[in-house]
């Protein structure tokens, strides 16, 4: 039989390690990413709203697995998950290492809990013992340095490689996850890969850390080269631009294009209404509500900033803050508060 698995998983370097083998493990698979807190539930309803839309697509043919791994669930959690999965015919598992799911663990029979380890590892040899993957350990080392840095075993051979790729996939920024969450996910598993490729490699740590700015490079790199800053902003330009008819807003009759936390507004924002002549601003707001307006001299956007945040600038570039503003891990609903807040000031 046929299997669909949907994978979710958290979102430092061992969450996108287990999703790195993953990946490469089944043929059709779905990934979402979450941090602690409501936004576990909430990428639980996707899955089970996305699993839903797939059996009415496609028929009862192919077996449904939804994996969780380096998340621990609180047994309400698990108890709503179960009951869904029963109701769609999913199956359950999850693989985390977190000491605080020890009751969850208990409850359910799903849930994989193993303190000693951390979750790409036990990721690992789940897939290896259950689907006979990487059958030559090709993956062992890149999992070994992962495990190493994440559990924090400082005399392991690859701690200090293990210590680069952590601050690599946390400072990966350059793609918003919230706004883009599959090409930030992407280029979040490219770094992994490439730091696969060099593992073995004399002094690794101090090569991976000196490739690092070349790799990025190289996933934002689409026709020629140029600097990372100007890639970076061609790169989401584009996908502002493909993307534009869900991030569109409006401010008195003015057609404006919405970033979430997408930042670098001065190259970013300019480039997108350089590409985009028929739209007339550019909003960027971060998770505190702050924002940053850019035009190509269609709307004054210093007035527009003093208008619904208190704020100003150029003509061109201004900037503010959203009153009361309520962040979310959803971006439809950060659209829709902007919309609506912006149109309570309007009236």
């Amino acid at each position: 039989m046929k299997q669909h698995v949907y994978h979710l998983s958290h979102i430092d370097l061992d969450g996108y390690g287990c999703q790195y083998l993953s990946m490469q493990c089944f043929d059709t698979i779905d990934c979402y990413n979450a941090n602690y807190g409501p936004e576990v539930s909430a990428r639980l309803g996707e899955i089970v709203t996305k699993i839903e839309q797939d059996k009415f697509l496609h028929g009862d043919e192919t077996e449904r697995l939804i994996l969780i791994s380096d998340l621990n669930l609180t047994t309400k959690e698990g108890t709503w998950i179960e009951k869904e999965a029963i109701r769609i015919g999913a199956k359950l598992q999850l693989l985390d290492h977190h000491a605080t799911g020890a009751s969850a663990a208990e409850r359910f029979a799903w849930y994989k809990l193993d303190t000693s380890r951390c979750a790409t590892l036990i990721t690992y040899d789940w897939l290896q013992t259950h689907y006979n993957f990487d059958k030559e350990n090709a993956l062992a080392a890149i999992v070994q340095a992962i495990n190493a840095i994440d559990i924090w075993v400082s005399d392991d051979d690859l701690f200090e490689y293990g210590k680069v790729m952590l601050g690599m996939i946390s400072g990966a920024r350059e793609i918003g996850r919230i706004l883009f969450p599959a090409q930030d996910r992407a280029f979040k598993l490219s770094m992994i890969e490439e730091a696969k490729n060099r593992v073995s490699d004399t002094d690794a740590p101090i090569k991976l850390d000196d490739d690092l700015h070349q790799i990025k490079k190289a996933f934002f790199r689409q026709d020629k080269n140029n600097t990372k800053d100007n890639l970076v902003a061609i790169f989401v330009t584009t996908l502002l631009t493909t993307d534009r008819q869900r991030l569109t807003i409006e401010y008195k009759g003015h057609k404006g294009i919405l970033g979430y936390n997408v930042g670098n507004a001065s190259i970013i924002g300019n480039a997108c209404m350089v590409e985009n002549d028929d739209y007339d601003f550019y909003m960027d707001v971060n998770f505190r509500g702050n924002f940053s307006l850019r035009s190509n001299n269609k709307l004054d956007v210093s007035q527009m900033a003093a208008h619904i945040g208190n704020g100003g600038g150029h003509p061109n570039a201004s900037g503010g803050k959203v009153e009361g503003y309520k962040d979310s891990f959803v971006y439809a609903d950060v659209r829709k508060f902007i919309q609506n807040y912006i149109d309570t000031k309007c009236n």
